[in-house]
């Protein structure tokens, strides 16, 4: 049993606190640089993803924002007419 396995033991709720600090401590910083320059919407997914590893609420919120996602490629996709850069290299 090593060190890290002692404190998991001594401690069993220390992983969902840390998660949890380090999750909102990520989604906070992506809503700032929502109005700061940087990638905020990329920060608040990371976010939301370290969040999604202990609360089932974001981790639903993850699958719905998966499949909006993906709904939104494919009606971008039949509006280009299934027509992507690597369709148009493949067919040279």
């Amino acid at each position: 049993m090593g060190w890290i396995d002692r404190i998991a033991a001594r401690l069993p709720g220390a992983r969902g606190i840390a998660v949890a600090v380090a999750g909102f401590s990520v989604l906070a910083v992506g809503v700032a640089l929502l109005v700061l320059p940087g990638p905020g919407l990329l920060v608040i997914a990371i976010g939301m993803a370290i969040l999604a590893r202990e609360f089932a609420w974001a981790a639903r919120l993850v699958a719905w924002f998966k499949s909006l996602v993906g709904k939104v490629r494919a009606a971008i996709k039949a509006r280009r007419g299934g027509c992507t850069a690597a369709g148009i290299s493949s067919a040279l």
